[in-house]
C-alpha cells in the first residue's frame, strides 16, 4: 500500500486512557503532525502533551474549529464516536473543508477488534448495504486466522474511566462552558458504579440462580444496551432502552411459543442508575409473562447466544457474537451487519416463529470485507490490547488516501 505524505492530524476526544497520546507518538515517528483540542479535565490527563484548550460553549465550536482547520493546516481529524454534539459538528465541518476524518469506535466484530472507519461508523458508516457488494468484495480475501483471545481488564478500563472523569470534575474551573454528552453527571454515575461494586457479590448469586432456572428451555435474547449510548439516541427508533423493552416484551408476550423463555441480559458497562431489574419485570407482569421473563446481571454472553433460538437486539454488537453461532437475530435499529440473508428482515412479531438462519456464506464474506477495511485487532482497556491496536492504527493512517472518495453518505434512521 503506497504510503501518503506527512499529514497534520488533529485530536478530539478519545477513549478514557493513553491510547491517543501513543497513536500520536507513533504517528509523530513516521513524519506527521499531531495537535489535540482538550475539552474537558480528562482530555487534559490522557494527553498530557502540548494541546489546544476550548474553554467555549457548543455554539461557538463550529467558528473555533474552522479557524483551527486553518491554522495548523490540518488533513486529518481523529476522534472516537462520531454523535457527541462536538464531534458532529467537527464532522459536518471537515466535509465541507475536505478534510478527512478518521472515527474510532468499538469493534463491530466481537471479541478483540476495533473499528477504524473514514467518515463515520455505525449508522453514518460507508459501508454497504446489499449483501451481494460483500460476497464480491470479499472475492480473492484470505479467510480470517483463529486469533488467539485477547486478554481484557475490566479492573484497568474501570479505573482509567475513573480518573478520566475524577479529573473532568477537578478541573471544572478550567473548562467551565463544557457539557458532557452523557445523560448523568459524573458525580452520580460514580455512586452508581459503587453501589454496583458494593453488590456484586448478591447479584453474581442471582444470576447464578437465575440461570439454574433456564435449565434447558428454549429462550430468546434481549441483550440491554446503554441509554447513553448513541446506538440508541442517534441510530434506533427509540428514545431509550426502556421503550425497546417494551416493544419486545409486548411482541413476545402475544406470538412467541407458549414453551419459550425471554432471557433480558444487562450490559456490563451499565451504571446501575436505571435499575433495569425492577424495569423489566414491570415490564413482564404488565405483558403477563414475568413467569417466562428472566433477568441476568451475570453471565457468559456468547455461551447464552450461541444456545438461544434467537437474538433480538436494537442494533448491539452482541448480534454479530451470535450471528457467528449461527443463532438467529432481529435488529430493531440501525446496524451495519442487518443485511438481507444475514438477519431477519421481517416484522418482530414473526421473528419468534420463524426466525430463519443467518446464511452464513453472507455473513462469512462481511466479516472478511470488514477486517480488510475497517477492522484492527486489539483494544482500548489495556497495555496489552494497546500493544495489538497500536502499529495497525499507525500504519493504516499512514496510507494514502483518495480524498475523492471521501464525500459523506445519505444515511437516514427510520422512526
Amino acid at each position: 500500500m503506497t504510503q501518503r505524505q506527512p499529514g497534520s492530524f488533529l485530536f478530539l476526544q478519545g477513549p478514557p486512557g493513553p491510547f491517543f497520546a501513543h497513536l500520536a507518538a507513533g504517528l509523530e515517528a513516521e513524519g506527521h503532525r499531531c495537535n489535540r483540542i482538550n475539552f474537558h479535565g480528562g482530555d487534559w490527563l490522557d494527553w498530557r502533551r502540548q494541546a489546544l484548550n476550548f474553554t467555549g460553549d457548543l455554539n461557538a465550536w463550529p467558528d473555533y474549529l474552522d479557524n483551527v482547520l486553518t491554522d495548523l493546516a490540518v488533513t486529518d481529524i481523529i476522534l472516537f464516536g462520531d454523535c457527541r454534539p462536538l464531534h458532529e459538528r467537527a464532522v459536518t465541518l471537515a466535509n465541507e473543508r475536505r478534510v478527512v476524518v478518521h472515527v474510532f469506535e468499538e469493534g463491530y466484530i466481537r471479541p478483540d477488534w476495533v473499528t477504524l472507519e473514514r467518515g463515520g461508523v455505525n449508522g453514518h458508516s460507508r459501508l454497504p448495504r446489499d449483501p451481494q457488494a460483500y460476497l464480491r468484495l470479499a472475492e480473492g480475501l484470505p479467510a480470517i486466522p483463529a486469533y488467539p483471545p485477547i486478554p481484557a481488564s475490566f479492573r484497568q478500563r474501570a479505573l482509567e474511566a475513573l480518573a478520566y472523569f475524577t479529573a473532568g470534575w477537578l478541573l471544572r474551573p478550567c473548562y467551565p462552558r463544557y457539557r458532557s454528552h452523557r445523560p448523568y453527571p459524573a458525580s452520580m454515575e460514580f455512586l452508581g458504579w459503587a453501589l454496583r461494586f458494593a453488590t456484586r457479590p448478591i447479584s453474581r448469586v442471582r444470576a447464578a440462580i437465575t440461570q439454574r432456572r433456564l435449565g434447558r428451555n428454549a429462550y430468546f435474547v434481549l441483550p440491554l444496551q446503554l441509554d447513553s449510548d448513541h446506538q440508541i439516541r442517534t441510530h434506533s427508533p427509540f428514545s431509550g432502552m426502556t421503550e425497546a423493552i417494551a416493544q419486545v416484551v409486548s411482541s413476545f408476550a402475544r406470538h412467541a411459543p407458549a414453551d419459550t423463555m425471554l432471557v433480558i441480559k444487562e450490559h456490563p458497562l451499565d451504571n446501575g442508575l436505571k435499575g433495569w431489574r425492577k424495569v423489566v419485570y414491570r415490564i413482564a407482569r404488565a405483558s403477563g409473562v414475568s413467569r417466562r421473563t428472566l433477568f441476568l446481571e451475570h453471565g457468559d454472553i456468547q455461551a447464552l447466544v450461541t444456545r438461544a433460538a434467537g437474538v433480538v437486539t436494537v442494533n448491539s454488537t452482541t448480534g454479530t457474537l451470535a450471528l457467528s453461532a449461527g443463532t438467529p437475530v432481529a435488529v430493531l435499529g440501525v446496524a451495519v451487519y442487518d443485511l438481507a440473508g444475514v438477519t431477519h428482515q421481517g416484522e418482530l412479531d414473526t421473528f419468534w416463529v420463524a426466525p430463519g438462519k443467518p446464511q452464513l456464506e453472507i455473513y462469512d464474506a462481511f466479516c472478511r470485507v470488514l477486517v480488510s477495511r475497517c477492522l484492527l485487532r486489539g483494544g482500548f482497556s489495556n497495555e496489552n490490547a494497546r500493544a495489538h491496536l497500536l502499529p495497525a492504527t499507525v500504519a493504516k493512517l499512514c496510507q494514502r488516501i483518495d480524498v475523492d472518495t471521501m464525500d459523506p453518505p445519505a444515511r437516514t434512521v427510520s422512526a
